[in-house]
């Protein structure tokens, strides 16, 4: 079913505008939270073992995705288009390099992205529920296909589905799977901080946990620190499907941004407060660490 079409409005758009700024926001924060803040910090870790520098290294990203989100605020506004950054590439530099910013978001950035995501999201998912993420399912020549790849691969093919059917449905799949999210990661800090308790006492506190940093790594770190909060901008592709959106999309990208940052710096707050910087660097998925130390 494709998306219903009415008469193009003042901005050369003709779909249906039906999304609210609320929508519009979690739009962007469910986007953006997601695998990378329970992945990320422990790979982090493993090249700035020092913590303020961590710290520092987490709060430079979340600069540059405010920074980000400012600049999309005044060009979603002024082209609310559905396409978003193709629409601003095009606007900006012309037809070419619109559409070979279209082929490697097709062909590369978007499926290495969710291929990412699902890959992970199934190994929670199987590890939850007692299963081995590793283990081989089939093997087709020199290609062995894991658990975690099929249920990866099975949930990108859920989510499409249910968004081929209409923004409406896919709205409503995304508010509900924003609102486990955040609640579930605002829950894991108030518990952390409250509850827990630091797996081992560190003289002088966290912060005193301090090493040598070249530069070469702290630089590494950051791509994966910015890859954590990418998603943000995935807001501006819906931009042609938002009411009001002159006065909604900055809006969104600002209160959606500012919620991320806000938990994202909160969550590696509390990994340090409970898991020592050596057993974080050992760590590749730091939610199965943290509910190991809980038992």
């Amino acid at each position: 079913m494709s998306a219903p079409l009415m008469p193009a409005d003042r901005w050369g758009e003709r779909l249906v505008r039906r999304l609210g700024l609320w929508s519009a926001v979690a739009v962007l924060v469910g986007s953006t939270i997601g695998s990378g803040i329970f992945r990320t910090p422990a790979g982090v870790a493993q090249r700035i073992d020092d913590v303020p520098l961590f710290l520092l290294a987490w709060v430079l990203g979340a600069i540059v995705v405010l920074c980000g989100a400012l600049t999309y605020s005044e060009l979603a506004a002024a082209f609310p288009r559905s396409g978003g950054v193709y629409v601003f590439v095009r606007e900006s530099f012309g037809p070419l390099p619109a559409f070979l910013f279209c082929w490697a978001e097709l062909w590369i950035i978007r499926p290495g992205a969710f291929g990412a995501i699902g890959i992970t999201a199934s190994a929670y998912t199987l590890r939850t529920l007692g299963a081995d993420p590793a283990a081989a399912l089939a093997v087709i020549g020199p290609i062995e296909i894991r658990a975690e790849q099929l249920l990866g691969a099975g949930f990108i093919l859920l989510v499409g589905t249910v968004n081929y059917f209409g923004i409406h449905r896919g709205a409503v799949l995304q508010n509900l799977s924003t609102v486990l999210k955040v609640g579930a990661l605002a829950l894991l800090v108030l518990v952390g901080f409250t509850v827990g308790q630091p797996a081992e006492p560190i003289p002088g506190g966290i912060f005193a946990q301090r090493a040598v940093v070249g530069l070469s790594p702290f630089l590494l770190a950051m791509v994966a620190i910015l890859w954590a909060y990418d998603g943000w901008a995935d807001l501006a592709f819906v931009g042609g499907e938002v009411r009001d959106p002159g006065r909604n999309l900055p809006r969104a990208l600002l209160i959606g941004t500012g919620v991320v940052v806000v938990l994202y710096l909160a969550a590696n707050l509390v990994y340090l407060y409970l898991i020592p910087m050596p057993q974080m660097q050992a760590a590749v998925l730091l939610l199965e660490l943290l509910v190991q130390d809980a038992e």
